[in-house]
C-alpha cells in the first residue's frame, strides 16, 4: 500500500514532496498523487481532481511559498481539474500538456477527460521551466492519452511519469484517443533514458532500476499482443470474447478497462495488417 497518508505532505527527496488525493478506486489505486517540486519557489505537478479537501491539503503543503507553475501531465479528470482552483488561489499559470478536442463528451467514451482544461502555456517534447535550483523538462509520452507528457527533473535524475508508467499497474490505453502503438513506442523512449527514479501519478516511487519496470511493461503489452494474434488464428472473436479468454479471474470491476486495452491492441494490429475488423463487433486474423 501507499506509504503517503491522504492529504499529508510527504518529503520524497530534497526537491520533491508528495500529497495523495482522496480518490481511491480500482482505477486510481490509493488515489492520485500530486507532487510539489522545489523549496522556496515550487511547481505543482498534476494538481488532481476537483476536490476542496485536496485543494486545502495542497495549499497547506505549499505553505505560502511562491507557486511558479501548475504542471499537468495529461487531462484525465483525476489529474488536471484542480488546476483552475489552484491557480485562482496561488496566481500560478497552468503549464504542460495540450488540451484535447475530442468532440461532445456526452456522446463519446472520452468522458474521463477534463474538457475545461485551458493551459496558459503548452509544452512540447524538450520544452521546460525552472525555479530556484530545479528544472522540469517535458518528455513526450503519448499513448495512454495523445497529449501525455512526463517531466524530467535532471537535478535528481528523476522522472514524473504521470499515468504512462505507474507504480502499481499497467496503464489503460483507451481508444479513440489512447493509442497502443504510441504507448509502446513511448515505453521504448523511457527505456532509452537514464532516469534513476520514477515518480508516478499512482503507486509508489520506482527507485530500483526504473527502466526494468518500463521493459517489463513493454514485454507485457507484447505478450498480450501475441495472445490476441494466436486467438484470432483460431477464428473470429469479439473484444468481450478475447477478454474472457485472456484475463481469467479478472476483478469484474476491471473488465471494462481490459476491453479498452484489448480494443487498442486490435486497432494497432489492424494498422499493421495482423488483424481485421468484421461486422457486428467481430475481429479476425489479418
Amino acid at each position: 500500500m501507499n506509504e503517503a497518508p491522504t492529504g499529508q505532505a510527504v518529503l520524497l527527496s530534497p526537491l520533491v514532496t508528495r500529497v495523495l488525493a482522496p480518490n481511491p478506486s480500482p482505477y486510481t489505486y490509493t488515489g492520485t498523487q500530486t507532487h510539489l517540486v522545489g523549496d522556496r519557489r515550487v511547481a505543482v505537478i498534476d494538481p488532481g481532481p476537483d476536490d476542496p479537501a485536496h485543494l486545502e491539503a495542497l495549499l497547506a503543503a505549499i505553505d505560502g511559498r511562491e507557486t511558479v507553475a501548475i504542471v499537468c501531465t495529461h487531462t484525465h479528470r483525476d489529474h488536471s481539474p484542480l488546476s483552475r482552483a489552484l491557480t485562482a488561489a496561488t496566481g500560478a499559470p497552468i503549464i504542460g500538456c495540450a488540451p484535447l478536442a475530442l468532440g461532445d463528451p456526452e456522446t463519446r467514451s472520452d468522458a474521463a477527460f477534463d474538457f475545461d482544461y485551458v493551459p496558459d502555456r503548452i509544452l512540447g517534447d524538450g520544452d521546460g521551466l525552472e525555479g530556484d535550483g530545479w528544472t522540469l523538462e517535458a518528455v513526450a509520452t503519448p499513448g495512454h492519452t495523445s497529449n501525455h507528457l512526463a517531466f524530467a527533473l535532471p537535478q535528481e535524475a528523476a522522472l514524473f511519469t504521470g499515468d504512462h508508467v505507474m507504480g502499481w499497474s499497467t496503464s489503460i490505453v483507451s481508444p479513440p484517443d489512447g493509442d497502443m502503438g504510441a504507448y509502446m513506442t513511448s515505453l521504448d523512449t523511457l527505456i532509452g533514458r537514464d532516469d534513476a527514479v520514477y515518480y508516478p501519478g499512482h503507486g509508489e516511487a520506482v527507485r530500483d532500476n526504473p527502466q526494468r519496470l518500463a521493459r517489463s511493461m513493454l514485454g507485457h503489452r507484447k505478450q498480450r499482443e501475441g495472445q490476441i494474434v494466436r486467438l484470432l488464428a483460431t477464428g473470429e472473436a469479439s473484444v468481450a470474447d478475447l477478454v474472457a479468454r485472456m484475463y481469467v479471474g479478472l476483478d469484474p470491476r476491471l473488465v471494462p478497462a481490459a476491453e479498452r486495452s484489448v480494443l487498442a491492441h486490435l486497432i494497432d494490429l489492424a494498422r499493421r495488417g495482423l488483424a481485421e475488423r468484421r461486422s457486428e463487433g467481430l475481429w479476425q486474423a489479418g
